[in-house]
């Protein structure tokens, strides 16, 4: 295939780094692809076996394992990346919440955004450790990168999530469905039922406003389902899905529109803080947040949620 090019890292080789890694060498879009720990010999071993999985997928992109440090090691594998996906950090526990994670989570990935901002300064970083907003803010302060280099990813994973609950309950096929979450990676989420349809016509139109309120709050806490489920670890397989299709938009400059977690400046009339909005993605990262038409009620809750964010990065400045 023509056109192979650039140097995509995912730091954290755990379910989600390292599926996120699988994904985008088999894209077979990137020279290489890099995947770091700190669990020594973990990214090597699991390179490795991707790179035999090649001949029998067909795809050419390199996979490269190194482990790190905390005070910065083995990051010159890293050196020249044009992207970064961050899922260092520690996943969630049965029973904790997003924020609980916010101390720990916060020093692992404020080492790692100063480490990679050495070895590649023209990087753009999809930040994915929870809490999502929180991590995204602090990676962009510690990184010192432009504001539009620096986004992290919920609103797809979100959106994915009530579109599959959403087929689910109408048994139609995903692809006909249409959704919108904006606002936070959490309690704060924001549905945006007046952009969902199914086949084109209006959501509200198919199930009553109760039954969309069911499938909301699922949404809302799709991940605590998994991670209750599981027992151990987290969701990763729609995740990571989420985080290689916005690296691949960035790698191919292509214009795509995303819920994704981006600086907002005055759209919406919010600014000065990371929310879930859409945006328009390109090799600069995010190009432009768009500015959808909401109703009354879904502005309300999208400024709500950016107040409630706005506070959670303000402390995380301290950590």
């Amino acid at each position: 295939m023509a056109g192979r090019s650039g140097k995509v890292t995912v730091v954290g080789a755990g379910f989600y780094g390292s599926t996120t890694a699988q994904r985008l060498a088999e894209y077979d879009v990137f020279d290489t692809v890099v995947l770091t720990d700190i669990v020594e010999g973990k990214p090597e071993g699991l390179a490795l076996d991707m790179n035999q999985s090649r001949p029998i997928e067909g795809f050419e992109t390199r996979v490269v394992g190194a482990t790190t440090t905390v005070d910065g090691g083995g990051y010159e594998a890293t050196a020249g990346s044009d992207i970064v996906v961050i899922t260092a950090g520690l996943p969630r526990k049965p029973g904790m919440s997003r924020m609980d994670l916010i101390e720990t989570n916060a020093r692992i990935v404020r080492g790692v955004a100063e480490n990679l901002a050495i070895h590649s300064p023209e990087a753009v970083i999809i930040v994915v450790s929870n809490p999502l907003d929180e991590m995204t803010a602090l990676t962009q302060l510690a990184s010192g990168f432009p504001k539009q280099r620096v986004l992290g990813q919920a609103g797809m994973l979100d959106t994915a999530r009530f579109t599959y609950f959403v087929a689910e309950a109408l048994a139609v096929e995903v692809g006909t469905v249409r959704t919108l979450t904006l606002g936070s990676h959490g309690d704060t989420m924001v549905p945006v039922p007046s952009r969902c349809t199914v086949g084109g016509q209006p959501l509200s139109d198919l199930m009553p406003a109760e039954r969309i309120d069911e499938l909301v709050t699922r949404t809302r806490n799709g991940g605590a389902e998994v991670v209750a489920l599981l027992k151990t670890g987290s969701a990763y397989y729609a995740p990571s899905a989420a985080a290689a299709r916005m690296a691949k938009a960035v790698a191919t400059d292509s214009g795509a529109i995303m819920p994704v977690c981006a600086w907002v400046d005055g759209e919406y009339g919010i600014s000065g803080v990371y929310l879930g909005v859409e945006a328009e993605i390109g090799s600069v990262g995010v190009r432009r947040v768009v500015e959808t038409d909401l109703t009354e009620s879904e502005l309300a809750g999208l400024r709500e949620a950016a107040e409630a964010v706005r506070a959670k990065q303000a402390d995380i400045q301290s950590l």
